[in-house]
């Protein structure tokens, strides 16, 4: 019999596990069977320490409160936007009327300097503008804008500014000066192409220009056509060679990609 003051030991069933202590009373939770209960109850998360209860968190796999936070910041995502290219020049027909009247509108100046000639660019295609000077095909490009600026000349008649287009060599160059700017262009080639269906109105994502008369001198047969490439104020070319259209492209008698229809204005009276 244990003696007076002794602690007094409630024994504790190692087969059935005590009841909950009655948490509102201090005495009932200082109990050892109770700090039993405390420390090998599932979850409840108490370890006895000298007599004193000290807590910690018991967590399992399937505990809300236990799982891993997770970031909810979206993944950076790549956009990718597909270039928009601008619209090209859309040259006007062939005149029907070839001696239309043509009001006379200068665009401003080009230069061959390899064959000696200066010259005012008219606006237009009709002979009554060409036969000014050299005229420039409507609704094509403008001297040093994207696209293909075409200009025809007579080779025999009035002031012949392109009787020697077949002496220009690849690398010559020739300027066109407008209010815009000065534009100096680069001779790619020479090609001789069938006077009733040619390409040389045609445009591309490309800077280029073309100059053409009838060919040969005095015959409205077939057409010569220099085709240019624009060069940058360095003196580098703007657009790489895989840019360009082809030199041989309206060479051919089977290639029909511009047909000259009605009257032409360049084969109505020849060169």
């Amino acid at each position: 019999m244990p003696g007076r003051g002794a602690p007094h030991w409630t024994p504790v069933d190692a087969t059935e596990p005590p009841s909950p202590p009655n948490m509102s009373d201090p005495s009932d939770l200082a109990r050892p069977g109770r700090r039993t209960f405390l420390a090998v109850a599932a979850g409840a998360g108490v370890v006895v320490v000298g007599g004193g209860i000290a807590t910690y968190l018991v967590t399992r796999p399937d505990d809300p409160v236990a799982a891993p936070a997770t970031s909810t910041t979206p993944a950076p995502s790549l956009q990718v936007t597909a270039p928009t290219l601008p619209p090209l020049p859309i040259p006007e027909p062939v005149p029907e009327n070839a001696h239309a009247d043509t009001p006379q509108v200068v665009l401003g100046t080009i230069e061959l300097p390899q064959i000696g000639v200066t010259g005012d660019i008219q606006q237009g295609i009709t002979l009554t503008a060409i036969n000014r000077g050299p005229g420039h095909w409507p609704g094509t490009a403008m001297p040093g804008e994207l696209g293909n600026v075409v200009i025809a000349g007579h080779r025999t008649t009035y002031s012949k500014p392109f009787n020697r287009l077949d002496a220009l060599q690849p690398g010559d160059p020739v300027v066109m000066t407008t209010a815009d700017g000065r534009f100096t262009y680069q001779v790619r080639g020479i090609v001789i192409v069938p006077g009733e269906a040619i390409d040389i109105a045609e445009q591309s994502y490309a800077h280029t220009a073309t100059l053409f008369a009838c060919h040969p001198p005095g015959s409205a047969r077939q057409r010569i056509v220099a085709k240019l490439r624009l060069l940058a104020p360095d003196g580098t070319p703007v657009d790489l060679d895989d840019a360009l259209p082809p030199l041989d492209s309206g060479s051919q008698s089977t290639d029909h990609t511009l047909y000259v229809r009605a009257s032409d204005p360049l084969g109505t009276t020849a060169g």
